[in-house]
């Protein structure tokens, strides 16, 4: 109940080849290009879930390989939503923030000091933490459309 108030049902307008949406709208190139990240890197976890489950011992593949498939589908999710002008990306992406700054904070907890600890550090500062945040802020924002010229 509490996700339909945050998330209200809509008529969701489909996009054509060219980023319309019925109505005469257009999404405007920044939040085209957010929904090409969020779905980009949703589809780029999917074979570290391969290699997770591949190298790790099976009850660290266990937890890592589902908290890194929730993040994959949040992400998708809420790329995919935004791609196609739905409003309701604002609960995926507020879910991938939450998972991916978790995922942050796990990694950096567990990790070895060494090379294991710069490599967790690495992939904080460098991708969890600046995609949660870009989750984050499009989770608290309104999908806002252009109006096609001419229209």
């Amino acid at each position: 109940m509490a996700l339909i108030a945050f998330n209200p049902p809509v008529d969701q307008g489909r996009c054509t080849a060219n980023g319309a949406v019925r109505g005469g709208l257009l999404l405007s190139r920044a939040r085209r290009r957010q929904g090409r990240i969020l779905a980009g890197a949703g589809l780029a976890l999917l074979p570290w879930l391969g290699y997770l489950a591949g190298t790790l011992p099976p009850a660290e593949a266990t937890a890592w390989v589902t908290l890194d498939a929730l993040e994959a589908v949040a992400l998708l999710t809420a790329g995919l939503r935004i791609l196609r002008a739905d409003p309701r990306h604002r609960a995926p992406a507020g879910a991938a923030a939450v998972l991916l700054f978790a995922d942050a904070c796990i990694d950096l907890a567990t990790a070895a000091p060494g090379p294991e600890l710069a490599i967790a550090i690495a992939m904080a500062v460098a991708a969890e933490l600046p995609l949660a945040a870009v989750c984050a802020w499009l989770a608290t924002r309104r999908m806002r459309a252009v109006e096609r010229p001419g229209t």
